[in-house]
């Protein structure tokens, strides 16, 4: 993918397309976007012939990671300065043999981007969920609660595969609701989403993929303060509520209570997590209906929302809904 003196003959410019395709990314990104550039990078290559030897040698010997994996990582990183790094293909052997520590000393005291980069788990077996600025443990991983660590779910909307599948078929694929349940249940929960297309051999993107994508947008352009920017609530599920899970905004003056289910005929929706007090506010986000009625579930806590004022076929959201409260507190 770029023109690396540790790939002769076996790279984006001396072949195919003979272009530096990484820079190409890096300056769109940097020059056109708001994003924050980072890089995936493959520890090991499955069929190279010094991996091999090594492997042959139970991994004794370490001609791989010395002639090739650790100079392209320090070229890369030389090179193009990304903020990330996503390291995989660790998983055969140890740190040890990566010389994984060896690197990361370097990169957080020497390298170009020692003060901003950040880096995954995945740098040796028995690394990840252990070892790393964030961790990713496994692929899919979302443990349904907070944890202590900063945490990634990184996840396909293929469901077999992270590449390009010509033959699958549409339940092949998440449907929209299954990705938004993914991204608003890993956001409750304090980690980050990492959500993964296959492009085909020609590096075009499948129409499915694409429509999940701007589906996955336009839901977002709506409800996007419940995830954006956002925090862990106490609460992240309801405790009466399975279907509703919560994150607040940074500075703790709002409450999203997002439902990933609209119940089928009735005017009321039940939360039992919040408590409200005499100046609580309750707004369906999209809505126009403004702010809606509402009473307290009880002594106990919860309040109870009338949406008998919202019809279903005029909601901004067609998957999931977020009721955006102010002025409440966890019981």
């Amino acid at each position: 993918m770029w023109p690396s003196k540790y790939s002769f003959n076996w790279n984006a410019m001396d072949v195919g397309p003979k272009r530096d395709l990484l820079g190409d990314l890096a300056n769109a990104i940097r020059n056109r976007t708001d994003l924050v550039f980072g890089l995936y990078h493959s520890m090991y290559e499955w069929f190279h012939p010094l991996y091999l030897e090594d492997k042959k040698n139970g991994f004794q010997t370490q001609l791989f990671p010395n002639t090739k994996t650790l100079p392209e990582l320090k070229e890369i990183v030389e090179n193009y300065k990304p903020s990330v790094i996503w390291s995989d293909g660790d998983w055969e052997a140890s740190d040890t043999y990566w010389n994984s520590t060896g690197f990361l000393a370097w990169l957080y005291n020497e390298s170009p981007v020692k003060d901003t980069v950040v880096v995954n788990d995945r740098w040796g077996s028995g690394i990840p969920c252990h070892h790393g600025g964030f961790y990713t443990c496994t692929d899919h991983y979302n443990p349904g609660h907070l944890v202590e660590h900063k945490w990634e779910n990184c996840f396909t909307i293929d469901k077999h595969s992270w590449g390009y599948i010509r033959t699958s078929g549409a339940n092949d694929y998440l449907t929209i609701q299954e990705l938004l349940n993914e991204i608003i249940t890993t956001i409750s929960t304090g980690g980050n989403v990492l959500i993964n297309v296959g492009p085909t051999s020609y590096g075009k993107i499948a129409p499915i993929f694409e429509e999940r994508l701007r589906q996955m947008g336009s839901w977002l352009k709506v409800n996007g303060e419940a995830i954006y920017s956002s925090i862990p609530w106490k609460y992240q599920n309801d405790t009466t509520n399975k279907d509703v899970w919560y994150t607040s905004s940074k500075d703790k003056q709002f409450v999203y209570a997002c439902l990933l289910t609209w119940p089928n005929n009735t005017t009321e929706i039940t939360l039992g997590a919040p408590v409200n007090s005499s100046s609580t506010s309750v707004t369906l986000l999209g809505s126009d209906v403004g702010p809606l009625n509402w009473r307290s579930a009880g002594a106990s806590g919860g309040i109870i929302i009338d949406v008998s004022n919202i019809k279903t076929y005029s909601l901004a959201s067609d998957w999931a809904w977020v009721f955006k409260l102010q002025n409440v507190t966890p019981k």
